[in-house]
C-alpha cells in the first residue's frame, strides 16, 4: 500500500495524541495513588532498582548469573504482591499503577517492528476519508443515493434507452470501487453536463478511499495550476505547496482528473497534462478522467501524444441521458 505522506502525518498525529492523553491519565493515576499510600513510592523504587540489578547482573555475570537474578526475581514478586494489597486496600485494581494502551499491540506508536500497526492503518483510512470529502465539497454522493429514475427509458436514436446504458455505466462503476486494485484500469467519463460523471467518481473515490487506498481527486485546472506554480514561483512556499501537491498527483494509487476541457489550451498545459498522464501510466497508478468533451473535440483540442494515451489506455464510459441538475430543479420547483 502507497501511503499519501499528508494523510499519513494526519493519522501519525491522531495516535500521538491518544499517547499524550494516556501519558497523562497514566500520570494522574500515579499521582493519586501516592497520595492515598505514601508507602507505594518505597515500594515502586525498590521494584526498579531490582530490575535494574537484573538486568545489570544478566549482562556482567553470563551463565553465572543465575541464582541472583532469581532471587532478584522473587524479591520482586514479594513486592508487587505488597504493591497489590496497598492498591486493594482503598479500591483500586492492581493494575492502576501499570501504562495503559489504546493498542497494546504497539503500545500507541503506530508501528510493530518497523511496520505500520493496523491502528495506524484504520487511522489512515479515516483521515484519507475526511480528507477526501473535505476536497469534494459534496453531500450525499454514494452510490446509494445514485438515482437512476433520472434516466429515460425512452429508446434514443441508437435503439438503447438513457436508463438502460446507465444502469450499465452504474454497475460498472460499483464493481470498479469494490474491486479497485493494481490490475484495475483507467477509465475516461465522457458525456455532456449534468449527467452524473462527477458524482459517480466522487462515489468511486470514497469506496476506494475507504477501503485504504490513496485517492487524489482534483479538477484538472487545480492540477495544472499547481505544475506551473512549481515551475514558475521557485523558491516561495507557493512553489513547494505546489510541488506537493503535483507530488501527491503523481503517487497515489488513483487519481481523479475533473472536467477534462475547461483548462485554457496553451503548450504550457497540454506538455503538464502529458506529463502527468504518461508518469502515471508508468508507474502503474490509476486514473479516471471526466469531460464533456466528445471524442472528436479531445481529438482537435489535445496533442496527438494526450490522445492517444487516452483513446489507448483508457476504458471509456460514455454518460447518456438529459441534464439531472436541471431536471432536479423543475422536480423541486
Amino acid at each position: 500500500m502507497a501511503y499519501d505522506g499528508k494523510i499519513l502525518a494526519l493519522a501519525r498525529a491522531d495516535i500521538a495524541e491518544r499517547r499524550r492523553e494516556n501519558d497523562a491519565e497514566h500520570q494522574r493515576r500515579r499521582a493519586e495513588a501516592f497520595a492515598r499510600l505514601p508507602e507505594l513510592h518505597t515500594i515502586e523504587s525498590e521494584i526498579t532498582r531490582l530490575m535494574t540489578d537484573v538486568a545489570t547482573t544478566a549482562l556482567q555475570r553470563g551463565e553465572n548469573a543465575g541464582l541472583a537474578v532469581l532471587n532478584a526475581r522473587a524479591d520482586c514478586e514479594v513486592l508487587e504482591a505488597r504493591r497489590t494489597a496497598l492498591l486493594a486496600s482503598v479500591g483500586l485494581p492492581a493494575d492502576w499503577l501499570d501504562e495503559h494502551f489504546d493498542c497494546p499491540k504497539c503500545r500507541d506508536t503506530g508501528y510493530v517492528m518497523g511496520q505500520p500497526c493496523i491502528c495506524l492503518k484504520e487511522l489512515y483510512k479515516t483521515e484519507a476519508v475526511r480528507e477526501l470529502s473535505a476536497t469534494l465539497h459534496t453531500d450525499g454522493q454514494s452510490f446509494e443515493n445514485f438515482d437512476l429514475s433520472y434516466y429515460s427509458k425512452v429508446p434514443d436514436a441508437d435503439g438503447g434507452t438513457p436508463f438502460d446504458k446507465m444502469s450499465v455505466v452504474f454497475k460498472l462503476c460499483r464493481d470498479y470501487a469494490d474491486g479497485f486494485g493494481k490490475n484495475s484500469t483507467n477509465l475516461l467519463f465522457q458525456g455532456g453536463t449534468g449527467l452524473g460523471k462527477t458524482f459517480l467518481a466522487a462515489s468511486i473515490a470514497k469506496v476506494v478511499s475507504g477501503n485504504g487506498f490513496s485517492v487524489v481527486y482534483d479538477a484538472v485546472v487545480t492540477v495544472i495550476d499547481a505544475f506551473e506554480a512549481r515551475k514558475f514561483d521557485r523558491g516561495s512556499d507557493v512553489a513547494d505547496d505546489a510541488a506537493a501537491h503535483v507530488r501527491r498527483c503523481l503517487d497515489c494509487e488513483l487519481l481523479i482528473l475533473d472536467d477534462l476541457g475547461t483548462e485554457m489550451t496553451t503548450v504550457f498545459t497540454q506538455s503538464a497534462l502529458y506529463t502527468l498522464l504518461n508518469a502515471r501510466l508508468l508507474s502503474g497508478g490509476r486514473t479516471i478522467v471526466t469531460t464533456n468533451l466528445t471524442l472528436l473535440e479531445i481529438e482537435k483540442r489535445y496533442t496527438p501524444q494526450i490522445v492517444s494515451r487516452l483513446e489507448g489506455d483508457y476504458f471509456l464510459l460514455n454518460f447518456a441521458g438529459t441534464d439531472i441538475r436541471a431536471m432536479r430543479r423543475q422536480r423541486d420547483a
